[in-house]
């Protein structure tokens, strides 16, 4: 019976470690395409944030979202992310406030302060953009982000397009962290 169970276990990792393998080269081929268009909102996904300014990788997300926001590409800018630890600011408000003082109408950004991982964010977007009557979205992230936001957020029923921002090419573990998160996402487990 150990054996059986032994090698059950091993079948059971082999077939995890091809399933995951498959979803990062999916992430990788995603990573690299700018699928920007027309919508009815611009998501920029939190990343850290030093005592009310921008992380340099916040920072360039931030300025790409400006961008496709000043081409016209949406009305309104979703920001995201929670506290972190900093007991004064949040990522969602610090990129609010980084926006608002580069031309955006403060109007015309909406914050999500709460979550603590890209799935309580994304399903707190989710719930924004089902209040607002809100169909279509561009995701702005680094790129190996994009694949697994995209599949949340069209799991909720948005049109959604993704637009990374400009960066160095990532290692290739970053493909496999995120494709491990979307595989247990499918699982029901959210990180």
């Amino acid at each position: 019976m150990k054996w059986i169970a032994a090698v059950a276990v091993l079948v059971g990792l082999v077939l995890g470690a091809k399933q995951v393998t498959a979803v990062a080269a999916e992430i990788r081929q995603q990573s690299t395409i700018d699928e920007a268009r027309p919508a009815d909102a611009i998501i920029v996904l939190g990343a850290a944030e030093y005592r009310g300014k921008p992380s340099p990788v916040l920072e360039a997300r931030l300025n790409h979202a400006l961008f496709l926001y000043l081409r016209g590409m949406a009305p309104r800018v979703i920001t995201t992310g929670g506290a972190g630890g900093d007991p004064d600011y949040t990522e969602g408000s610090v990129s609010r406030a980084y926006l608002a003082k580069r031309g955006v109408p403060p109007e015309a950004i909406v914050v999500e302060r709460e979550g603590g991982s890209t799935a309580q964010s994304v399903a707190a977007v989710a719930e924004i953009m089902r209040r607002m009557n809100l169909k279509s979205a561009i995701v702005v992230s680094d790129g190996y982000h994009i694949f697994r936001v995209k599949k949340m957020l069209e799991s909720s029923g948005m049109m959604v397009y993704g637009s990374p921002r400009p960066s160095q090419a990532p290692d290739s573990w970053q493909y496999f962290r995120q494709a491990f998160g979307y595989v247990l996402w499918r699982l029901g487990v959210a990180i």
